[in-house]
């Protein structure tokens, strides 16, 4: 299945990456296209030569009112007409947005690209699905831009006074959510509309929760995430600490009898376990889409790196069981630890939910050359 995402760097176009990179029958023929390569021609009509599926998630969000309008309609066009070029007949997946009901200028750009494909796609034989969006969140996006929840995540994370409009309201959906949606019309041939739910609550609603989530994280309390919708808000959330707030110093209480640290305490329970690693060998290697992990040498050294997704820069900490520290796994980055001393690594790792081997939300990945 070759699948084509426009707008692959945006927020919904790189969770959809993601997602795909593990699925099996999509995962071997993705093809990425930024908006550089979207605006080349040539390497546009290559991309889209024999593809199965084009999911369209690139748009113009913030511009004056005219590129709003006609930029959206532009970028319809220079897609149907790249696959006129390239002589493919796809089915075509168009990320819109409940504001195409609207009268401003976005939304009358997201409904005209919307025609500019119902006529050119189906025109040519080719199935066509509109996803209809609400108010998309998630890790990886962009404040001032995507959407207001992440504008709250980077204002609660710099201190800075949130700017809530009373009386409105959200309907949020995270992006992962979306791509389990769009996955699954695509493989049951869904065409037309179709419009996808997601919780409705009113901002200061998501603010409060957001700011209960960061006071209680940062005083090194996990708040309680057996919610679903809570831990994708608070993951969105980690993610604007990630990596300035890591690693984190837990306190040494230290007597005659010993030394004593609080490792781990949450609101919600989750699974903790202890193991040793000889010196020179490397754990980890994956990432996890939901999952809260934490890493917390108790004895030795290590160097814990980690890596997001589709990004070649690697993130690196040296942590050692003389000074404890957590480093808690952004998602969506793979991560593993590698004992760089002489003795014998200890590590205590922690999730936030008990590992089920049926779900277990792990996907293996190296990190890099190590």
């Amino acid at each position: 299945m070759k699948t084509v995402i426009t707008g692959s760097a945006g927020l919904l176009g790189w969770h959809l990456r993601c997602y795909l990179s593990v699925l099996d029958g999509w995962k071997d023929q993705v093809v990425a296209l930024d908006r550089q390569s979207f605006n080349d021609e040539a390497t546009l009509v290559s991309a889209l030569e024999g593809a199965d599926v084009v999911v369209h998630c690139a748009g113009v969000n913030r511009a004056d009112d005219s590129e709003l309008e006609q930029g959206n309609i532009a970028l319809a066009q220079r897609l149907v007409d790249g696959l006129v070029a390239a002589g493919s007949t796809p089915h075509v997946v168009y990320a819109n947005t409940i504001h195409k009901h609207k009268g401003t200028p976005y939304g009358r750009g997201k409904a005209g690209a919307d025609r500019v494909f119902r006529e050119g796609v189906e025109k040519s034989g080719a199935r066509y699905t509109e996803l209809v969006l609400p108010h998309v969140f998630g890790e990886g996006g962009r404040p001032f831009y995507n959407s207001a929840t992440l504008t709250f995540c980077q204002q609660i994370v710099n201190g800075e006074p949130l700017n809530i409009h009373p009386g409105g309201q959200l309907e949020l959906l995270h992006a992962q959510d979306i791509c389990v949606e769009l996955v699954s019309a695509v493989e049951r041939g869904h065409s037309g509309e179709l419009r996808l739910k997601g919780r409705t609550v009113t901002p200061a609603e998501v603010a409060g929760k957001l700011e209960s989530m960061h006071a209680s994280y940062t005083n090194h309390v996990m708040p309680d995430l057996r919610e679903g919708f809570d831990l994708q808000l608070f993951n969105t959330l980690r993610s604007f600490l990630y990596p300035a707030h890591y690693p984190v110093a837990l306190k040494l209480n230290t007597d005659n009898r010993g030394s004593l640290f609080e490792a781990v305490k949450a609101d919600n329970g989750g699974q903790a376990f202890l193991s040793t690693t000889k010196p020179g060998i490397t754990r980890g290697n994956h990432f996890h889409f939901g999952k809260v992990e934490r890493f917390l040498v108790i004895r030795g050294e290590a160097v814990i790196r980690l890596r997001r997704l589709f990004d070649d820069e690697v993130t690196e900490f040296r942590v050692s069981g003389s000074e404890p520290v957590y480093v808690d796994m952004p998602t969506l980055h793979t991560h593993n630890i590698t004992n760089v001393g002489d003795e014998e690594l200890m590590t205590m790792f922690w999730s936030h939910e008990i590992f089920d081997p049926e779900n277990p939300d792990t996907y293996f990945l190296p990190v890099g050359q190590e």
